[in-house]
């Protein structure tokens, strides 16, 4: 069967240059917006340009543009969308209303991937404020993807691993305590930790499988469903050295947000969820999806205790 063409929305974000790079290996003929808001971004700039040197196609367009993001997309098989939905980087979920608007005027579009990747946003009616915002806006885009009904693919139930892992799930840093570590609650809640490059080749697995048309696909690898203690425990181990363990209580940590600005609120509330509640793994999968490691065996996706080692 002939590979779909895929256009990847966002190719130059932190999921996005990965997606953008699976869709390459796998053999898919790979096209990146190019927007012209990039300016004088020159990261972005020399990142669409080594795209390009590995086979990639540049395509022009602009969210502002709509006839722009039209003609892009009647390249095209598959739409792509990892934009940022992260308040610490930047939050543009909205932005793809326009994407589903040009998708919708192209006519020709047999898959869209919208930008998901984390909590399932229809299990998360309870979220705290100011953090459901990004599962509100989430579900705005899926209502407009399903009123206009495009061919979707949803995919989500991970935690990022450069997120929760190689910290060791601290809040306010991205490498691993030196001394103490915060532990959340018990510590005993079942996270789904998944290695970024993990998460791009699952995702450009989906577009061409017919069993997950119109539907959510979970990543939850069994190996990589982890209470922040487990974790902990693996990076004593590699490391030879106990830390200090310190718990917060759910009140303690509720309390805690009260001083953050509001992109630390809104990451704090996620971590809630996912730690006191454990909202990423506390539910079968139903009818509606499918789960990653059970569909894709092929894919040997990273276990913790190997991405550990790097910050080892």
């Amino acid at each position: 069967m002939e590979k779909s063409k895929v256009l990847v929305v966002g190719g130059t974000g932190y999921l996005g240059r990965r997606i953008v790079a699976a869709s390459l290996s796998q053999g898919h003929p790979t096209y990146v917006l190019q927007r012209p808001e990039i300016g004088l971004d020159i990261d972005k700039v020399q990142m669409l340009l080594a795209f390009k040197k590995q086979g990639a196609h540049l395509v022009e367009g602009s969210f502002s543009d709509l006839e722009s993001l039209v003609r892009a997309i009647k390249l095209v098989d598959v739409v792509i969308c990892p934009i940022s939905g992260v308040h610490i980087r930047s939050h543009n979920i909205l932005l793809q209303l326009q994407l589903v608007e040009a998708i919708k005027r192209a006519g020709n579009i047999k898959r869209f991937l919208p930008s998901e990747f984390g909590l399932d946003p229809p299990r998360m009616g309870h979220a705290l404020e100011p953090g459901r915002v990004t599962f509100d806006d989430k579900m705005v885009v899926r209502k407009a993807i399903q009123d206009a009904k495009i061919p979707f693919t949803y995919v989500c139930g991970a935690g990022v691993a450069a997120y929760l892992a190689g910290n060791l799930s601290q809040i306010g840093t991205l490498v691993p305590p030196k001394e103490k570590v915060l532990i959340y609650g018990d510590g005993n809640a079942k996270v789904s930790i998944v290695d970024e490059d993990d998460i791009a080749e699952y995702t450009i697995k989906t577009i061409d499988d017919p069993r997950t048309l119109n539907k959510t696909l979970y990543l939850r690898p069994p190996e990589n469903e982890l209470s922040q203690k487990q974790l902990v425990e693996m990076w004593e181990n590699l490391i030879g050295k106990k830390l200090e363990h310190i718990s917060i209580s759910e009140e303690e940590f509720l309390a805690s947000m009260k001083g953050m600005d509001f992109a630390g609120q809104v990451g704090a509330g996620h971590f809630y969820h996912v730690f006191y509640e454990g909202a990423l793994t506390n539910f079968e999968i139903g009818e509606e999806g499918e789960e990653a490691s059970k569909l894709y065996p092929e894919v040997k996706y990273t276990r913790m205790n190997e991405y550990l080692k790097i910050y080892a």
